[in-house]
């Protein structure tokens, strides 16, 4: 259907969905500790949604026939887990990586980003994993505000984490965000062979590096969503939506 340019009116809307994903995450953030159940996580989300009048945009989603509803309303993955993990009766233990995606759907319009923590003390692996994966992500943020086609924010991203010898995902990335949690364009994080669609002011895209510290091969669970490294290798994933306004600013939608 091709990239849906958004207006300042749509672009507000998504803003508020945004600010009410980055307030949840925030909160997330202070409950992250050794001994949290991950249960505890999926109920706060749900009350907060409902306090505010939102609808759980990851709940019962299923972009194809392949996939089963999701059950939940956030994706929690835990160290070998890179996206898509669905939350169970779990506690955190000290070293864990816990990556979380939040989507909030607000007047119709969706909030979605994902942080990733690293729980009580972790190794200098997982401080560097954490720093390499969001500093890429920032990179992207950043190369936006020049870029003509998107396939310079995917170089801004995949150069960023070359340096550090950890493995960019394939077949994994960014999306398009408006209505519909994932529009057009897809935004790997690595070069393309095209350029991509045109960077210009309506653009909302969430940029969404994924990093292993070992191989780049990943697999499916038996659970239809749950996706892992193939070598059990630590992963990690940041995510934020940002909105190309006009003159190359760029506004990230998902901070408080």
């Amino acid at each position: 259907m091709g990239v849906k340019y958004k207006s300042d009116r749509e672009i507000k809307l998504l803003r508020e969905a945004g600010r009410l994903v980055a307030q949840t995450h925030a909160e997330i953030a202070r409950m992250i500790r050794p001994g949290l159940n991950i249960l505890e996580i999926e109920r706060y989300v749900s009350e907060e949604f409902a306090r505010h009048g939102a609808i759980e945009t990851f709940r019962d989603y299923s972009p194809s026939e392949k996939y089963p509803p999701y059950p939940s309303n956030v994706c929690v993955s835990i160290n070998d887990e890179l996206v898509h993990g669905i939350p169970r009766d779990r506690e955190l233990e000290e070293g864990d990586i816990i990556s979380i995606d939040l989507g909030a759907t607000l007047n119709g319009y969706v909030g979605d980003a994902a942080f990733s923590y690293g729980v009580g003390e972790v190794s200098d692996d997982v401080k560097k994993l954490l720093q390499v994966t969001e500093d890429s992500l920032w990179a992207g943020i950043r190369a936006a505000s020049k870029a003509r086609h998107i396939n310079d924010i995917c170089g801004a991203i995949e150069d960023a984490i070359l340096p550090s010898g950890f493995s960019i995902v394939h077949g994994y990335g960014g999306h398009g965000v408006g209505r519909s949690m994932h529009e057009e364009p897809h935004v790997p994080n690595h070069r393309m062979r095209i350029k991509g669609a045109r960077v210009r002011p309506g653009l909302v895209i969430a940029l969404e590096p994924m990093v292993n510290i070992g191989s780049p091969e990943v697999e499916e669970c038996d659970d239809g969503w749950t996706v892992k490294t193939k070598d059990g290798s630590l992963c990690c994933h940041f995510e934020h939506t940002i909105a190309i306004r006009e003159g190359g600013e760029v506004e990230v939608l998902t901070l408080p």
